[in-house]
Order: C-alpha cells, then sequence, then structure tokens
C-alpha cells in the first residue's frame, strides 16, 4: 500500500514509518519540520517539507504517489500550551486537518487513520476507559482532536466510500528496540523522558505534582503504551480498513503505573538516583486514567508487546544514553 504520513518526522510519526517501511509499504512523509527532525525519518520514504494547509501542494503529492491511505500525526500536542494558544491550536489541529481532507478529496484518497487521543474523555469518572464514554474534553488541545473526530464522522457520512478509523492514544512512551529512533521534544513535559534526563544529569530534578491523590502511593496513575505497540496498532488498522468503516479505538496496555513505580523502575533500569521535588496537583489531573482496550484486541487482534513498565522505559534509556542531544547529536 502507497502511504502518507503526516508529522512522519516527530515522535510518533517516525516510528510508524519504520515500521510501515518493514511491512512492505511504500511511505511518504509529509512535516514542515516545526516540531519534527529530518534526521527522524529513515532514507526508504519519500519526503516532502509541506504544511498541512497547504492545500494544493498536498493533493499534488498525494496524486503524485498514488497513495491509497494517510496515516495523520501531525498536530500541535502540549495539554498546557493549548491552553495558553487555543487559537493556534484550532488553526493547526483542525484547520489543518480540514485541508489535509480537501487534499484528499481532491486526489480520490478515501482511506485516514487518525492520531487522536485520550484527552476527549477529559476527565473520566471512572477507570480502565472504554470507547463508548462521554468524551468532554478540558483543554483546547482534547477538543481540537474531538473535533476532528467530528469531522470525520461528518465525512463519512457523506462518502459512503470514505474509511476512517481514530485511534485513541494513553500515555505513550518508550524508543526503537534497535535503538535508531527515540524521543526529542523540543521542550520536553512527558514524564519517562524527563525523568531519564534527571538520571543522566542533562537535567537536574524531576518534580513530581501531587502526592496526595486517592492512589495507593498518592500520586498519578497512566497508561503508558509503548511506542512501537502503538504504531503496530496503527498499521493493523489501516489494513483492516473497508469503504464506509467508521472506526474508534483506544491504545493502552490496560493498566496503570504510579507516577512513584515509574521513578522507581527508572532507578532500576538506569541504576542511579533521581533528585526529585514535589509540588502541588497540577487542575485538571484525573487521580488514575487508563485504557481499556478490549475493542482492538477483539477487532483486529493486536496486543502490546511491551506490558512491563522496565521494558518501556529500558527502551527509552538506551535511545537517551547514545543520544543524550537527541536527533541534534
Amino acid at each position: 500500500m502507497n502511504v502518507l504520513v503526516t508529522g512522519g518526522a516527530g515522535y510518533i510519526g517516525s516510528h510508524a514509518v519504520k515500521q510501515l517501511v518493514g511491512a512492505g509499504h511504500r511511505v511518504v512523509v509529509v512535516d514542515n519540520l516545526f516540531r519534527g527532525h529530518r534526521g527522524a525519518v529513515i532514507p526508504e520514504a519519500a519526503f516532502h517539507e509541506l504544511a498541512l494547509r497547504d492545500t494544493e501542494p498536498l493533493a499534488r503529492v498525494l496524486a503524485e504517489h498514488e497513495i491509497d491511505c494517510v496515516m495523520h500525526f501531525a498536530a500541535l500536542a502540549y495539554v498546557g500550551e493549548s491552553v495558553d494558544k487555543p487559537l493556534e491550536y484550532y488553526e493547526n489541529n483542525v484547520s489543518g486537518a480540514v485541508s489535509l481532507l480537501r487534499a484528499m478529496r481532491l486526489a480520490g484518497v478515501r482511506r485516514f487513520v487518525f492520531s487522536s487521543t485520550c484527552a476527549t474523555y477529559g476527565q473520566p469518572e471512572r477507570s480502565p476507559v472504554v470507547e463508548t464514554m462521554r468524551q468532554e474534553p478540558l483543554s483546547p488541545y482534547g477538543w481540537s482532536k474531538w473535533c476532528v473526530e467530528r469531522i470525520l464522522k461528518d465525512t463519512a457520512s457523506a462518502d459512503p466510500q470514505f474509511a476512517f478509523v481514530a485511534l485513541r492514544y494513553f500515555n505513550v512512551a518508550g524508543a526503537a528496540a534497535d535503538g535508531s529512533l527515540g524521543e526529542d521534544h523540543r521542550p520536553e513535559t512527558h514524564l519517562i523522558p524527563l525523568i531519564l534526563q534527571a538520571a543522566l544529569g542533562t537535567r537536574e530534578n524531576i518534580t513530581v505534582f501531587g502526592t496526595d491523590y486517592p492512589t495507593a502511593d498518592g500520586t498519578c496513575i497512566r497508561d503508558y503504551i509503548h511506542v512501537e505497540d502503538l504504531c503496530a496498532a496503527h498499521i493493523l488498522a489501516m489494513e483492516a480498513l473497508e469503504p464506509g468503516d467508521t472506526r474508534f479505538y483506544n491504545l493502552g496496555i490496560g493498566r496503570g503505573y504510579s507516577v512513584r513505580e515509574v521513578l522507581d523502575s527508572a532507578r532500576r533500569v538506569t541504576g542511579r538516583e533521581i533528585a526529585v521535588e514535589y509540588g502541588p496537583r497540577r487542575p485538571g489531573d484525573p487521580a488514575e486514567l487508563y485504557a481499556d482496550s478490549t475493542r482492538i484486541q477483539r477487532d483486529l487482534g493486536w496486543q502490546p508487546r511491551y506490558t512491563e513498565i522496565d521494558s518501556i522505559v529500558a527502551t527509552a534509556w538506551n535511545w537517551l544514553k547514545h543520544h543524550p542531544d537527541g536527533y541534534a547529536g
């Protein structure tokens, strides 16, 4: 299959490109390199530096490469930043997706795999979270992803040949098992790389926000899914799409780890002490959030390979040790 990957120079997108190529698909990457890294795109993939809002050039790329399916990762994805810059998030994430869908219509492409998020659920009343729970996002980032899901539903209603799957991620972590790709955000906001930077000494310490949650050790619990397991699910979902399909799947391992448990894991994996500071709770942080991924396991036979936190942290540590400056090194 010929697959166009938007955001293919980013953390998740670059891993998806690598797996798609490994599975025998021909891959074209579109990325504006605002937060992506050209060095993260493997040479076997074609690359076009384009913004999502460039509708006609996008349509030409889709037509030129005879694309069969679009895998859409490109988005702004910082929750806190979205609160400060809501218009930028709606313009990039929602208007950008509309432009991409217009380009697909011009080129006659009708398969779409969407990178969505558990942030569309907001603060669920309980975990594990199932796909049928009410979606009530708490941030412009979450609402922007919800908006795109709504747009995809309406697009499918208007075109019976259009097919899409929306994959609602929980906390993506880890790095390529062979050490070739990893997580390099500027700035970094994800827990595991922040902890490992503190272990490496490139960060002074790690701040734990809230130690009085109603959990066993008082810290937040989250579902950490390895990036390679996540990308494998994308490929399975893409290959299963039939005309008219409208699918929604949660992606997580189905159990949570607390912040303290992740810290303990990082100490075991690295063999190093990690300096910790404690701060107050962050507004809107649920105590516990983890996925029920039964639907995708039942429909597509997907199973995560990395189910223990140490194995996830170990791949991230392997990447960071050898790439302390990320792709800039």
